[in-house]
């Protein structure tokens, strides 16, 4: 549950490369307004550290290679996420962004799988804002570079991971998740409009449904059905 993590990176695992926003003008295909927000919302942008065999002494797979960490600092309050992916499409590693805003910072990273020409890069997971100097915990104990990747998205997910379940398993359950709560908000929002009683017992009805729905994808424990 990624709600305070920010991760004490390896000294010797330090990059400390600034790389130029015109670097992902020039690799990726961004749109006109897509590059305006990196002018607007980007001060810089900073290869900080690469996890890799030869700087931790993890293996890599083809899966996990290495690992990017990245430092974007801001302009104004945030960054969006569609300038995130920009930025993670074009480097075909795994990555983790540390965002930089003024005296804060949070970490965000999305599950990245490298099969394929273009890396297939899934929901994005984020901390809560936290001052800069706040204490750091120590990387997860691991095996190996796919272990260490797991175990980092998973202190980011917003939710448990069930036993045995994979974090791109986890950030599958946590979309479904999030797209009964926009139906219930929906249904929440007819409800209150609805003059007629018949129809009301039908959309609590709906509600209901959804809800125990809803329950069932964020329990810390899958139920039986799972």
């Amino acid at each position: 549950m990624g709600e305070s993590v920010l991760f004490r990176w390896p000294q010797n695992a330090a990059f400390g490369r600034a790389v130029p926003k015109s670097k992902f003008y020039e690799r990726g295909k961004v749109r006109t307004a897509l590059r305006e927000k990196f002018v607007d919302d980007i001060q810089s942008i900073t290869w900080a550290y690469k996890l890799a065999d030869d700087t931790i002494r993890l293996r890599g797979t083809t899966a996990v290679p290495e690992i990017q960490v990245f430092v974007v600092e801001t302009k104004g309050a945030d960054v969006s996420d569609d300038v995130l992916t920009a930025i993670d499409k074009t480097v075909h590693f795994p990555m983790i962004f540390e965002v930089a805003s003024r005296d804060r910072v949070r970490t965000v990273a999305a599950h990245k799988s490298l099969h394929g020409k273009t890396p297939t890069i899934g929901t994005y997971f984020t901390t809560d804002w936290q001052p800069t100097g706040s204490p750091r915990r120590q990387l997860p104990t691991a095996l190996d570079l796919p272990s260490l990747y797991e175990a980092i998205l998973s202190a980011l997910l917003p939710l448990e991971t069930w036993a045995g379940e994979t974090v791109s398993e986890a950030a599958n359950r946590l979309d479904r998740a999030r797209k009964i709560q926009r139906e219930i908000d929906a249904l929440e929002k007819k409800l209150r409009t609805e003059p007629q009683l018949n129809r009301k017992f039908e959309l609590r009805s709906q509600l209901k449904e959804r809800a125990a729905a809803l329950t069932e994808l964020t329990n810390s424990v899958p139920s039986k059905k799972e």
